[in-house]
């Protein structure tokens, strides 16, 4: 019989927002779509001019395979991760491997920990947060799940006793979407001793610290290399660095050369390497075009800020003030339109029916990114806030 051999509940909630987004266009709804978060516009000039030549390039390595290399980009991997630190890692501690973005190396993790063999328990920040880790934990029938709690009262920064010492593996993602929250390095130092004591294995996905709004935000790289026994790694990408890279798929991965290697024993048999140009224009723009990378970061404060300031006058309560990314997150009220919430997913759909404002739900938040001009859409976004006669208890 013709029928899904997976397991109910595969699809995930951003699935059912396009879905819920997608009804309400067919009848007619005017949508102010504040959803998924995806720049818009071109990547960077710089990027794609280095990217074209690239292309155009006769190098015959330039159109090759890559695997697990990047030979038509000498030492990619190390450039990019070099550009984002604070200061430059030590050669002996520190392993890389080059990505086709962050997104396809999340199901991977699980199984360079040995999840095919063996029984293990992976801690996520997923609660609120973006779905894919928890998603893949429950694709792998060997893995249990443990989302770490993030909240309000914890200002969505979990503390190292919440892990428990009975996890192999850590999966966080600082910059934290869809919060905003940052990693300090004193909160970093926390997580990595308590993962070095309980032989941790930990993972950031950090693919908004190119969007950090505050010096204060540091990365597991800067930290992780200070304490020689723990298995660690981090992976960046070229998605939200270069304007609108999301289509570019690239991205590296550096860490401890043990996790690094279990890591390209798995991915050598799911890929075959980035797109070299790709990779090619990203480093240049990333290398070379900083004034370029800082607009596109200021563009995403000033909208933020400008979002936070309406919405709160509005009357929607803001769950974080963002310090990084483009995304702000919100406390779902407990009324709207006169009718009971119960959920963030309740609130969201009833705006998507009532007013057309699309947003991403967690739990009793709800996300509203800034990668439409939300300076321009400020009357329609103000009065389907208002409409809404929100209220909280």
């Amino acid at each position: 019989m013709r029928q899904s051999r997976l397991a109910a509940g595969g699809a995930n909630v951003l699935m059912a927002i396009r879905q819920k987004r997608a009804e309400a266009e067919a009848s007619g709804k005017l949508l102010l779509d504040l959803s998924i978060g995806e720049p818009k516009g071109p990547a960077l000039l710089s990027a794609r001019e280095a990217a074209r030549d690239a292309v155009m390039s006769d190098d015959e390595v330039m159109h090759a395979y890559q695997y697990n290399d990047s030979p038509a980009v000498p030492n990619f991997a190390e450039r990019f991760v070099a550009a984002h630190v604070k200061q430059a890692l030590p050669d002996d501690a520190v392993a890389y491997v080059p990505l086709t973005g962050v997104k396809p190396v999340l199901g991977l993790l699980p199984l360079a920990c040995g999840c095919a063999s063996k029984k293990i328990t992976v801690a996520t920040t997923t609660k609120p947060g973006y779905p894919i880790p928890a998603d893949w934990c429950d694709l792998h029938p060997l893995v249990t799940h443990h989302p770490l709690p993030l909240n309000v009262e914890n200002q969505f920064s979990f503390a190292a006793d919440d892990i428990g010492p009975d996890t192999d593996l850590v999966m966080m993602n600082y910059p934290h979407n869809p919060s905003g929250q940052i990693a300090t390095t004193d909160w970093l130092n926390d997580i990595c001793a308590y993962c070095q004591e309980h032989d941790i294995r930990l993972f950031n996905d950090a693919a908004y610290i190119s969007l950090s709004h505050t010096e204060e935000s540091s990365l597991l790289s800067d930290v992780a290399p200070n304490y020689p026994d723990l298995s660690w790694s981090e992976g960046f990408t070229a998605a939200k660095l270069i304007g609108n890279g999301t289509g570019w798929h690239v991205g590296a991965l550096a860490g401890s050369p043990d996790f690094i290697e279990d890591v390209k024993v798995i991915k050598g048999k799911a890929d075959a390497g980035l797109v070299p140009p790709m990779a090619a224009g990203a480093l240049t723009a990333l290398e070379t075009d900083r004034e370029g990378i800082e607009a596109v970061r200021e563009l995403y404060e000033r909208r933020l800020n400008f979002l936070v300031d309406l919405f709160s006058d509005c009357g929607l309560r803001p769950a974080h003030r963002p310090r990084a990314g483009f995304f702000t997150l919100w406390e779902a009220p407990n009324e709207a339109f006169g009718e009971k919430i119960t959920s963030g997913a309740d609130f969201n759909f009833k705006m998507i029916d009532e007013v057309g404002l699309v947003g991403v739900h967690f739990s009793n938040f709800i996300r509203y990114a800034v990668c439409a001009d939300v300076e321009k859409m400020a009357t329609e976004l103000e009065t389907a806030l208002r409409q809404a006669s929100l209220k909280y208890n």
